[in-house]
C-alpha cells in the first residue's frame, strides 16, 4: 500500500524465514532500500507489510541522520512516515542492559548490539547486510551476487 509510493512500485521476491512473524531490518537496509542501492530489491519484500516491521529507536536515529546528512530531507521524511507506521520499539533501561551483555558476548558495537536485543525481545527476525551480525541466530544476512 503506502510502501508502493516510497518504494515507486518495486517488487521483489524473497525467501523469508519461517516461524517469526516480525521482522526487524536494520540500518544497512533501509539505506540500501530508501536509497535504491544494488540490495534493495532483496530487502523490499521486508518492507510489503508495515504491522510485522519491528524499527528499534536508535535505527530511527541511524537512518534519519544518514539520510540528513546526505542532503536528502525528502528522503529522509519519507523513512519517517514509513517508519512511524510501523513498530517503534523504544530504548530502556533492560534493553540496555541485555544489549551491554549482548555486546560483550558477541563482540558487537553498541548500536548493533541494541538493534540485536530489540529483535530478541520483540521475537523478530533480524533482517541485514552488515556481515558483524553472521552466524547469529535469527538473523538474514543478505549479500550481494558476484
Amino acid at each position: 500500500m503506502a510502501w508502493r509510493e516510497v518504494s515507486g512500485g518495486k517488487k521483489a521476491t524473497a525467501i523469508m524465514p519461517k516461524g517469526s512473524e516480525l521482522f526487524l531490518v536494520d540500518s544497512s537496509g533501509w539505506i540500501e532500500f530508501l536509497g535504491d542501492g544494488p540490495l534493495a530489491d532483496k530487502f523490499a519484500p521486508y518492507f510489503e507489510r508495515e504491522e510485522r516491521l519491528i524499527v528499534p529507536a536508535i535505527v530511527l536515529y541511524e537512518v534519519y541522520k544518514k539520510l540528513l546528512s546526505a542532503g536528502s530531507s525528502a528522503a529522509a521524511d519519507r523513512f519517517l512516515s514509513a517508519a512511524l507506521r510501523s513498530r517503534v520499539a523504544p530504548v530502556d533501561e533492560r534493553l540496555a542492559l541485555v544489549a551491554a551483555r549482548i555486546s560483550l558476548d558477541r563482540r558487537l558495537a553498541m548500536a548493533d548490539a541494541m538493534i540485536y536485543a530489540t529483535a530478541l525481545n520483540a521475537g523478530a527476525h533480524l533482517v541485514t547486510s552488515d556481515a558483524h551480525f553472521q552466524g547469529l541466530p535469527d538473523v538474514t544476512v543478505i549479500v550481494s551476487e558476484k
